[in-house]
């Protein structure tokens, strides 16, 4: 029976392992301060994930390992995102973190305990940069009854993309948008999805204990439209301080929605995101917002905010280059309230051009371009070029 049990564990087990190759510039165009960040940088990522051993009940355990090494930096131009930074400013030759996470299985529903990487509305992990950035705790997902997915979390730390301690929770302060602490307690969260035909409407509540309190409720559809699809995507927070209410009033009310018609290789999109109430949108420090219009550098996520977006995609394959697709989206944003201004303004636009290549020994190697041109009244203007290598070894 053991040995029935540790063939089924392993049997369905994966291994694989990331190289990501990461260059990044941001070049500040006005104001006090460093005038550009710039670093270069190889990372590695290690993931094994186990099987389940069978039975009513199966267990596994899965484990991840991370290695950053620096090609290129100093101290004058250090804070990219990519590595470290020292107290005398300068970056580390290397650094690296690695986490386990025990599994559970019964039926359709799925325990997981130990080191964790959210992708929900309430809670993003970042994987902007070389290495991910992850979570201490435990989430349950059940899928026991069709087309309907039930989702519960509890994390207590995280370890930011760029460092290898854990540390406490806390709000994000991007402008000084909120004051106090900011620091928080655990990150509870829960959640409903449900699936029906070409639609989609999902409902989160999250909350960081003595910071804030979050409900979130989106819908999503697909149809066909003429020789296209259309697709919706609409998103809804409202969020205000809870508990102790360690970094002040909390009161958001943002509104984001994103329309995209595809057809023949094309993408068309048109986005708008609104910011009501008496403060900005509020998500844990070095997480990604779940708005439409956070992007490249900005989120147009202040107080009061109104912000549209347009965006165009097209797959180049039909032009003879399969593997290869562009991007090109321009953002603008007006009305946003900050302590300096009740009627900031900013505007970023971003172009991306990706291939993958489709055979041959660097099969499934992804080669990344992304500019951005960030500028505002109330934020340094900025610059940024990012050009990122990923190739993937399976190895089981």
């Amino acid at each position: 029976m053991a040995t029935a049990q540790a063939a089924d564990f392993f049997a369905d087990s994966k291994v694989d392992l990331e190289m990501r190759n990461f260059y990044m510039n941001r070049d500040f165009r006005d104001g006090s301060g460093p005038s550009k960040r710039d670093e270069w940088a190889q990372g590695f990522i290690l993931r094994a994930q186990s099987g389940y051993t069978p039975g009513v009940v199966g267990f596994g355990l899965d484990a991840i390992a991370m290695v950053g090494l620096k090609l290129d930096s100093s101290p004058d131009r250090t804070g990219t995102g990519l590595l470290p930074v020292r107290d005398d400013g300068s970056a580390p030759g290397e650094y690296s973190k690695a986490g386990l996470t025990a599994k559970m299985r019964v039926s359709k529903t799925e325990l997981k305990v130990g080191t964790l990487m959210p992708k929900l509305p309430t809670l993003q992990a970042n994987f902007g940069r070389l290495l991910p950035q992850t979570f201490r705790g435990g989430m349950i997902e059940s899928r026991e009854w069709n087309g309907l997915e039930l989702i519960g979390g509890h994390l207590d730390q995280v370890t930011d993309r760029d460092v290898t301690g854990a540390r406490g929770l806390s709000i994000n302060n991007k402008n000084r948008r909120f004051s106090g602490a900011l620091d928080g307690g655990n990150f509870e969260l829960a959640g409903a999805a449900y699936r029906w035909k070409h639609f989609q409407l999902t409902y989160q509540l999250g909350r960081l204990e003595d910071v804030y309190q979050q409900h979130y409720l989106g819908f999503n559809s697909t149809h066909d439209v003429g020789e296209g699809k259309f697709k919706a995507d609409l998103r809804l927070f409202v969020s205000d301080d809870q508990g102790q209410a360690r970094a002040g009033q909390v009161d958001n009310r943002a509104f984001s929605g994103l329309a995209t018609y595809e057809w023949r290789g094309n993408a068309f999109s048109l986005g708008y995101q609104a910011m009501h109430g008496d403060s900005a949108f509020p998500y844990v420090d070095g997480t990604d917002p779940y708005l439409v219009n956070f992007v490249q550098v900005g989120d147009f996520a202040e107080k009061g905010e109104r912000s549209w977006q347009v965006r165009y995609a097209r797959d180049l394959a039909s032009w003879g280059l399969p593997g290869m697709t562009f991007m090109t989206r321009y953002i603008k944003g007006s009305d946003a309230e900050l302590r300096t201004t009740d009627s900031g303004r900013e505007r970023e636009l971003d172009v991306e051009l990706q291939y993958r290549v489709q055979s041959g020994p660097l099969k499934a190697l992804d080669i990344r371009l992304r500019n951005a041109v960030y500028r505002s009244d109330f934020s340094r203007n900025a610059n940024d070029t990012r050009v990122i290598l990923s190739y993937p070894i399976s190895f089981l």
